[in-house]
């Protein structure tokens, strides 16, 4: 069981000046519900390296028993200081793709082309694609079979945007996740802020926020375990 975890490479919240990158919950939890299933978890972002760190994820009030045992685990930090380039893995035979959220993806997964096309590919073979909190982010250009939004017809959740006005980011991303879903024709549904919410279409699994990473890789180990 090979599962590719997709990291953004980008460390800037637009013009605002403000560091961001990646949630450390939402890749530390997944990573462990991974690894201690059995998987082989193989790391990428776009420059590859060391991918940015969103500061604010590793305040007191966001450590969970996932990042404390991620930040006393030596392999852990360094798999992650050695992620591969995306494009140098996109062809490898994966799987599983799970890409964890931060503010990062707006900017540069979103965009990233072997990030879509890699996406398009894992999704047609019917292997289970998955993102969390600002991850669906990475689903707004992917096309279907028919050339069609992929997310078009499907149940969907990711980041709200009353989640991103407490956040205070509301005029800072360039664009709202939720609205992106819905108007890519997905059918979005949501929790109460900071609620863990996870939903599976098929083998589509997207989840709404933090809270919500855990839960959203145990449903990809689910979809693995059917095949």
């Amino acid at each position: 069981m090979k599962i590719l975890m997709v990291l953004t490479s980008h460390d800037r919240l637009g013009d605002s000046g403000k560091p961001t990158g990646f949630w450390l919950e939402e890749f530390a939890a997944p990573y462990y519900v991974f690894k201690d299933a059995g998987a082989e978890v193989v790391l990428a972002s776009p420059k590859g390296g060391q991918p940015p760190l969103d500061p604010k994820s590793e305040a007191p009030d966001a450590q969970t028993p996932a990042t404390v045992r991620f930040n006393g685990d030596a392999e852990a930090l360094a798999a992650l200081a050695q992620t591969r380039k995306l494009a140098e893995v996109a062809d490898e035979d994966i799987d599983a793709l799970f890409y964890p959220g931060g503010h990062g993806p707006l900017w540069d997964l979103c965009e990233d082309r072997h990030s879509i096309a890699l996406i398009e590919k894992t999704f047609a073979a019917g292997k289970p694609v998955a993102a969390v909190c600002h991850g669906p982010a990475v689903l707004r250009h992917p096309r279907g079979a028919l050339g069609e939004p992929l997310v078009k017809g499907k149940h969907v959740t990711g980041f709200s945007n009353s989640e991103e006005a407490v956040a205070g980011l509301t005029d800072v991303v360039p664009f709202l996740l939720e609205d992106m879903l819905a108007d890519n024709g997905a059918h979005y549904s949501r929790a109460g802020d900071w609620q863990s919410h996870v939903v599976t279409d098929g083998h589509l699994v997207t989840g709404q926020n933090p809270a919500s990473s855990e839960a959203a890789a145990e449903a990809v180990l689910v979809l693995l375990r059917r095949r």
